[in-house]
Order: structure tokens, then C-alpha cells, then sequence
């Protein structure tokens, strides 16, 4: 039996994609062919110098947190860029918060953003991959969502919840669709402080994480067999094994 061709995935939205992760998961995928447009909430400067650094990738402003500008954004795609063909979820944000004192604004905070947006980027972006017959997702969970950090509860559940809905839409969107996660461990930018200095000692391969290597992963998710769908891949030297 003569198989299907498999149609590779070229056009990607990454989100927050100004800085940090998200910028090395842009600038890395341009590098490797793919065509690439760039989201980001308040960074615009950074943005624009990710977008030079990405061979002129157009830019997107959105506040995720607001699920009526993540449709304005994803119209301006369509019109703009073309329909989309691939989807990275990188933007979240991040706070230490000890558990008696988290308040529903904290709680909101995060979860608006690391999982509420992720749900509703998915399905905007996978309509528009529903039409092109084709498409994949990855979404960037953590190592919070497979290990509990008793400091960080709120974010843990946004990222465990990030996994769960990875596995889910996965099912939902097969088979025209693959969905699946990259979970980074600690990934240095120059900011490490006490309690990250630790979890870097506990690390099995002995280093903190690069950025790269992640943005390594995103593209091996896009760029893998269909039959790869619904998976989590830590990207932590080891430590989710610990």
C-alpha cells in the first residue's frame, strides 16, 4: 500500500515571542525554514528585534489574558500572514507566592494567561489548521507541572492543567491535528538565584538548561511523524526522574 505524503508544517505563530524562550523558539525555527510570526503583549521593542532577527517576521500585539484580543489577533493573522499551519503556546507568566497568601486576583493572574489563553489560542489556531487539513500544536508546559514546588501552587496547577489539555485536545483534534508539550526544567538566563541554584545541583546532567535545547524540542514536535501526538517531552536533564 503506497502511503501518504506527509505535508510538512511552514507556517507558525509563536506566542510571547519577544523574549527568552520564546524569542530562541522564533529565532530557531526561522533558521530552519519556517515562516514565522511573532506575538507579544507589552515587549514591543523586544519584539521588533526578534522579528529583525527572524528575517522581518511580522509582529502581533495581543493581551492574552482577554479572550476577545486573542481573536482579534488570530483574524490579523489570517489576514495578514496567511492560515497557520503550526501553533507554539510559549507566553505565561510566573510568580512565588506562598499558599496561604495566594488571592483569587493572583490566582487569575497566572491562570488567565498559562492556561486559560493556551485553551483559547488552541482553538482559534486549530481552526484555522482544521481548513488548511492540517496542522500541529505545542504547547510549552514546565517541569511545575509534573513536580510540585510548594511556592509556586498556583502555577503548578496552570502548567499540570497545560499537560491535561494537551493530552485531551490531542484526542479532540486527531487526526488531522498533532498536539503535544515541551516541559522545561531550569533554563538559565542570567537570573538564577538561591533556590534555583538548587534544583540545578539536583539535576542529574549537573547544568541548567538552555533555551535552545528547547526550542530544539518545539521543532522536533513540528516537524515529527503524525503518529506523535498527545506526548510531554521534559526538556530537564533529567531531573522529573528525580
Amino acid at each position: 500500500m503506497q502511503q501518504r505524503e506527509e505535508k510538512r508544517p511552514r507556517r507558525v505563530l509563536v506566542t510571547g515571542a519577544a523574549k527568552r524562550i520564546g524569542r530562541a523558539i522564533a529565532i530557531h525555527l526561522a533558521e530552519s525554514g519556517f515562516s514565522v510570526a511573532l506575538h507579544y503583549n507589552t515587549s514591543r521593542k523586544e519584539a521588533e528585534q526578534t522579528a529583525r532577527d527572524c528575517k522581518g517576521a511580522p509582529i502581533f500585539q495581543a493581551d492574552l489574558a482577554d479572550v476577545p484580543s486573542i481573536r482579534r489577533m488570530f483574524q490579523q493573522v489570517r489576514e495578514q500572514f496567511g492560515l497557520i499551519d503550526c501553533l507554539v503556546n510559549n507566553a505565561a507568566r510566573f510568580t512565588r507566592i506562598d499558599p496561604l497568601e495566594i488571592s483569587e486576583a493572583d490566582w487569575d493572574f497566572i491562570h488567565n494567561v498559562n492556561l486559560k489563553s493556551v485553551f483559547f489560542c488552541c482553538q482559534e489556531g486549530a481552526r484555522q489548521m482544521m481548513e488548511l487539513g492540517s496542522g500541529r500544536i505545542v504547547n510549552i508546559s514546565s517541569l511545575g507541572g509534573i513536580r510540585p514546588w510548594p511556592e509556586h501552587v498556583h502555577y503548578c496547577a496552570s502548567k499540570a492543567g497545560v499537560i491535561m489539555l494537551t493530552r485531551a485536545l490531542a484526542k479532540a483534534f486527531a487526526p488531522r491535528i498533532t498536539v503535544n508539550s515541551v516541559a522545561p526544567g531550569v533554563i538559565s538566563f542570567d537570573d538564577i538565584d538561591e533556590k534555583t541554584r538548587a534544583m540545578i545541583e539536583a539535576t542529574p546532567m549537573g547544568r541548567a538548561g538552555r533555551a535552545q535545547e528547547v526550542a530544539e524540542a518545539v521543532r522536533f514536535f513540528l516537524t515529527a511523524p503524525d503518529f506523535i501526538t498527545g506526548q510531554i517531552l521534559a526538556v530537564d536533564g533529567g531531573l522529573s526522574q528525580r
